[in-house]
């Protein structure tokens, strides 16, 4: 949805009904890019929300809580010691532009008597939030731009306020139809085009093309300029402007936009409905948006770490190639010993000896011609030393990389099943508190983590997923710290455990309550079991099951990994 002028001006106008006269009462800062305001007005209690991110900008009612961090930042400070205990006196935008002032008097937390205006400016990148006094000094900016850095304007403390221009006409200045038809007649000639979304939206400030878009497809318009068209869309804009009290958004091409009933009983509308549709439209999308980037950018950490363990991996692998040759070198020093005294004492590049290994068949040896037989001797025994002690390291290494591998892999499969932000950080809260480090460069956690929601507390799991199968009960772990907290924790020694032979997927816990399940409920709880797995889209697959007594997590494993003894398996077409 289109965050224009008019969404701005209806915005406005409903905020008019309920919160002049409002008392500050909190301020917070929730982010770098938002301020929140806690009101209090004719007996109820609002938070008004200024956005200015560059695609989520907005001003709205919202009763969406977010967390706030511990320590207040300096803006937000300012405007507690400016605004909490004044009154909204005064609450207006100029025309169609994305600019709402907000005037403010009473008694501030200094016990002086303040007039003060807050000046929300939401215009994409440039979007600010700006603190002034009753002349319009600056205070305090959310943001500080200078026109040596590109800005047209200075925003500075201390600086007076400037208006920003704009080089669109005002639609507010328009006095009739004529005048409005005349003018887009001239444009059209400038743009050099017939399409009235783009003429309009050019010609005029805070009318975006999405809004006349979908003012075309419920006019029935075509999108070229006409009189007729003309007309009908300046008599839609100025009711939706007139009108607000019969504005609602609706649903237009996969998305919203602002729409003018035709009479008052239609809906028995809410007085903020557009307010809070904004609030839960942009929520949903902040929330989505941040998901998407939590699990990528946590995907990326963990597919770059695999590279590396893999590389690493192929590097030992061939490490452990050479190691091979250890026994090798070991026979050619002790057959070389052996036959020290049948052998010439000289340099040679080479020798045949019978290996008494192998029915005295005749080997030949490469040597060093540099040095003696016996020299040569010594050289094949120290290779084949430390050929044996490296093999023994590297094999240690391959052990715990392949592990390192095998978990994160694992990890890879949750973060595919998370559906909310909430599911990323118990995975990411997982992964934190083992010994595999994704090497994240430091200061760049919000690389991985824009905004850390601290929703579970240190050691808390979220939880499971459940379900009823035949009269049981069955709990289905998300990640492998709920299928450690499953198996070892939450299961009796009596329940049933279940898990896909060999692929990455949940623990499996059937509750039993001290009854004997049949064969059939264990079929439906492997089923479960393999669609909850990496198996999912395989058939055929074998799910093993026993009692949760003969599972045992190893000391030291990685969070979800058990070993299990006396099991049984079903297969799952």
């Amino acid at each position: 949805m289109a965050y224009d002028g008019l969404v701005n001006y209806s915005i406005v106008k409903e905020l008019q009904s309920v919160i002049i006269n409002g008392k500050v009462d909190k301020i917070y800062e929730p982010n770098f890019e938002e301020i929140v305001l806690g009101l209090y007005s004719n007996g109820v209690k609002y938070a008004l929300n200024f956005v200015i991110n560059s695609h989520y900008y907005r001003a709205n009612l919202t009763t969406n809580a977010k967390p706030n961090p511990n320590q207040a930042p300096n803006f937000c400070m300012t405007l507690r010691k400016y605004l909490v205990g004044t009154h909204i006196t005064k609450i207006y935008t100029k025309n169609l532009e994305r600019i709402i002032f907000i005037e403010f008097e009473g008694y501030s937390k200094s016990k002086d008597f303040s007039v003060k205006k807050l000046i929300i400016e939401l215009m994409g990148k440039y979007s600010n939030i700006i603190l002034v006094d009753q002349n319009d000094v600056i205070i305090d900016a959310l943001k500080h731009f200078s026109v040596n850095s590109g800005s047209h304007r200075n925003i500075f403390t201390g600086n007076n306020y400037e208006f920003p221009n704009s080089s669109k006409l005002d639609f507010m200045d328009i006095h009739d139809c004529d005048e409005f038809c005349r003018t887009l007649e001239n444009n059209a000639k400038k743009l050099n085009t017939t399409s009235l979304c783009k003429i309009i939206s050019n010609t005029f400030t805070g009318i975006s093309r999405t809004s006349i878009k979908s003012f075309e497809e419920k006019l029935n318009l075509k999108d070229e300029i006409n009189k007729e068209s003309s007309k009908s869309l300046y008599d839609y804009i100025l009711k939706i402007i007139n009108l607000p009290d019969r504005t609602i958004c609706s649903k237009y091409d996969n998305d919203y936009s602002l729409e003018l009933l035709e009479s008052q009983d239609e809906i028995a509308k809410d007085s903020l409905q557009i307010n809070f549709f904004l609030d839960d439209y942009y929520t949903n999308k902040e929330t989505n948006t941040t998901f998407i980037n939590y699990r990528d950018n946590l995907l990326k950490l963990i597919l770059n770490k695999l590279k590396k363990l893999n590389t690493k991996l192929d590097s030992i692998n061939d490490k452990l190639s050479e190691c091979k040759d250890a026994e090798k070198y070991k026979l050619y020093g002790e057959l070389i010993t052996s036959n020290l005294y049948r052998i010439d004492d000289y340099n040679t590049e080479s020798i045949t000896l019978e290996n008494y290994y192998d029915n005295n068949n005749p080997v030949t040896i490469e040597l060093d011609k540099t040095i003696a037989p016996s020299a040569n001797a010594k050289k094949f025994f120290k290779r084949y030393k430390k050929l044996k002690n490296a093999k023994e390291i590297v094999e240690t290494q391959k052990k715990i990389i392949s592990n390192d591998i095998d978990y994160l892999e694992s990890i890879v499969y949750e973060i595919s099943r998370c559906k909310t932000v909430l599911d990323i950080d118990d995975v990411y809260s997982e992964i934190q508190d083992t010994s595999v480090k994704l090497n994240s460069k430091k200061g760049n956690k919000k690389s991985v983590r824009n905004s850390k929601l601290n929703s579970n507390k240190k050691g808390q799991i979220a939880e499971p997923l459940k379900f009823e199968i035949d009269g049981f009960t069955v709990l289905v772990g998300k990640n492998n710290k709920q299928n450690d907290y499953l198996t070892t924790k939450l299961a009796n020694k009596d329940d049933i455990w279940l898990h896909v032979k060999d692929f990455h997927g949940s623990h499996v816990i059937l509750r039993t309550d001290n009854k004997v399940p049949s064969q059939d409920t264990i079929n439906k709880c492997a089923e479960l079991a393999k669609k909850y797995s990496k198996a999912n889209d395989s058939s055929n697959i074998s799910v093993d099951y026993t009692y949760v007594k003969n599972v045992k997590k190893p000391s030291g494993s990685k969070p979800g990994m058990v070993i299990y003894t006396n099991n049984k398996s079903v297969i799952v077409k």
